[in-house]
């Protein structure tokens, strides 16, 4: 038995960060039903750049955010439609979405509305920038929350242009945030049996996700600052490096011995013997002003030892010293993908997609020990679902002819 088994969501949400909180609750064990428009989600049809794959395939993200759920495609502006999706409300424990609530409230989905007809539901709903204050009806995508919460002030070169992060993270908090509001409601309601209005943000999530920084500088009156392959507020050694062929680490180096022992390999011995950093709380200050002062200046050095090797050997060296220096190779995606340490954990699953194949995706980051959840393999099709829903409910096939005739996707 999976953790949310028995549990029924209904999803009215776009994108990522609604569609990304009932994709984890549906790898959980819920019945996630998409309630989708006659065209459908239009994350169905996004394909981002460099993308070949065929035209009746679902697009990229919709394969991370709404996998294992069933599809219901209807025109929430007609009578029967409105009347399908509130049956289905009417036996839901949660209704999710990321439509802006003014939206919501002119096609009848509103809280009130909603939660009058089913005081056990859990209304829970996401936007931009969060439900109160000027911004609360704002538009907004991943990289506009990224870049009103301070990260990419804090991403880029010093003396450049401040940078976009390359993942969409805001969404992708955003929907965590989401889903542990809608859990957090449905442990409360297991006291009282009454549901409540979950409310959150990709904004407030990337902000929650900053909690060190930005209480760093509140506290401190310091304001961080852009410093490359480095965390702009740890004063240490810790940072990327390349090696000769280009490969990057991330490195740290703990003991003494070891930096020893990195200092004559990578070919400047005398180093080690320098005073300002032949012992660790030179490297990775702790509470030493000065050395944090002066830590930086280290970099360079390091910069040039690791220059003169290539990976593989660096690597040699670090797994014979695992102990005595943190390093960590840069993998990108297709090398995350084949990371057997991924593989056996479940963060990289094996799932067949529709007209694509056999790939590896992103599987599940939380394990349960007695009810643990499985990366949901559906991809339905638009509206897929629509008339078995409907059966279920008691509609008859006049009904559900009706309700299917308004299924217009855009080829």
């Amino acid at each position: 038995m999976e953790a949310l088994e028995g549990i029924r969501v209904v999803e009215l949400s776009i994108a990522v960060q609604g569609p990304a909180a009932g994709g984890y609750l549906s790898d959980m064990g819920a019945d996630v039903i998409k309630v989708e428009p006659p065209m459908g989600d239009a994350n169905r049809w996004y394909r981002g750049n460099n993308n070949d794959l065929p035209w009746e395939s679902v697009g990229t993200q919709f394969i991370g955010a709404s996998h294992g759920k069933r599809s219901v495609c209807v025109d929430i502006h007609t009578e029967i439609g409105l009347e399908l999706v509130d049956q289905l409300v009417d036996s839901a424990d949660v209704f999710l979405s990321n439509y802006r609530e003014p939206a919501l409230e002119r096609i009848g989905m509103g809280y009130e509305r909603l939660s009058a007809r089913n005081p056990g539901l859990v209304y829970a709903t996401a936007n931009g920038f969060g439900p109160d204050g000027p911004a609360r009806e704002n538009r907004m995508s991943d990289q506009y929350s990224q870049a009103r919460s301070g990260i990419s002030g804090v991403t880029g070169t010093p003396g450049d242009p401040q940078l976009i992060p390359g993942a969409i993270i805001a969404d992708t908090g955003g929907a965590m945030a989401l889903a542990m509001g809608i859990l957090t409601a449905l442990v409360a309601r297991q006291r009282d049996g009454l549901g409540q209005k979950v409310q959150t943000s990709s904004y407030g999530a990337m902000i929650w996700m900053q909690a060190w920084e930005i209480n760093h500088t509140s506290a401190t009156g310091h304001l961080p600052t852009r410093d490359g392959a480095f965390h702009p507020i740890v004063s240490a050694l810790s940072g990327i490096y390349e090696a000769s062929d280009g490969v990057a680490f991330c490195l740290g180096i703990r003991e003494d011995e070891t930096w020893r022992e990195i200092c004559e390999y990578g070919g400047n011995p005398d180093l080690a013997d320098d005073p300002r950093w032949n012992q660790r709380e030179g490297r990775d200050p702790f509470r030493d002003q000065e050395a944090m002062d002066r830590v930086a200046d280290v970099r360079p050095f390091v910069a040039e030892m690791m220059k003169t090797r290539t990976s593989d050997e660096w690597q040699d060296f670090f797994d014979i010293h695992p102990d005595g220096a943190m390093a960590q190779r840069v993998l990108n995606y297709e090398e995350v993908l084949d990371d057997e340490q991924a593989l056996v954990n479940g963060y990289i699953v094996d799932k067949d997609i529709p007209h694509v194949g056999r790939r590896r995706v992103a599987g599940i980051p939380t394990r349960l020990s007695r009810t643990p959840g499985t990366a949901k393999n559906m991809f339905s099709e638009l509206g897929e679902h629509t008339a078995e829903l409907m059966q279920e409910l008691g509609y008859d096939e006049t009904a559900i002819a009706e309700v299917e005739s308004h299924k217009a996707p855009p080829f």
